[in-house]
C-alpha cells in the first residue's frame, strides 16, 4: 500500500540527530546494489552533505551534494522509502542539491546512477565516466562491483 505523503512534508539539511535514519534508508538499497553502502561514520563525518524529506517528522527521503572540486559536485545517495516513491520526493531533494550547487556557483553536478531516464527528466545528460576526472574514482574503489560497474553518469551544467 502507497502512502499518501502531508501537505506538511518538508526537505531540510540534516541534523546530527538524523545520522541513523539516514543510515538505514540508504542501506535498504545498498543491499538491494542499488547504491553504496555508507558507513555511520561516513554519514557523521558529509551530514553537511545531505537534505532529508520528512512528512510528519519523520524522514522518508535523503539525498546528498558532494562537492569534489572548484566546478564540480556529486549528487549521491538519493533514496526515497518505498511508501513514498513516485510521489516527486526524490525530484524535489535533487532540486534542492541543485539549487544548493548554484549557490556555491558550481559549473556541473553530476550523479552516477542505474536510473539515469530519472535524471534526465531533471535536465541532466548522459555522459560517458571515463570524462570525468579521476577524483570521483576514490567511491568506485571502495565498491566491490568495481571495475565491473554497470552504473551509468550523468550530468549537469550550471547556469
Amino acid at each position: 500500500m502507497k502512502t499518501k505523503i502531508s501537505t506538511k512534508f518538508q526537505i531540510k539539511k540534516a541534523t546530527i540527530k538524523d545520522v541513523k535514519t539516514i543510515h538505514s534508508l540508504v542501506n535498504q538499497f545498498a543491499v538491494k546494489n542499488e547504491m553504496l553502502p555508507r558507513s555511520l561514520n561516513e554519514i557523521y563525518e558529509n551530514i553537511r552533505d545531505f537534505y532529508v524529506c520528512r512528512d510528519d517528522g519523520k524522514i522518508v527521503g535523503v539525498a546528498a551534494l558532494h562537492i569534489l572540486w572548484e566546478d564540480l559536485a556529486e549528487i549521491r545517495s538519493v533514496a526515497v522509502s518505498s511508501n513514498y516513491q513516485r510521489k516527486g520526493i526524490g525530484a524535489k531533494l535533487i532540486k534542492k542539491c541543485l539549487k544548493e550547487a548554484e549557490t556555491l556557483e558550481v559549473e556541473k553536478v553530476f550523479a552516477l546512477t542505474y536510473h539515469p531516464g530519472f535524471f534526465r527528466e531533471l535536465g541532466f545528460h548522459d555522459i560517458d565516466k571515463n570524462a570525468l576526472p579521476q577524483k570521483i574514482w576514490g567511491e568506485c574503489l571502495k565498491c566491490h562491483k568495481f571495475p565491473e560497474c554497470n552504473e551509468l553518469a550523468v550530468i549537469k551544467e550550471l547556469p
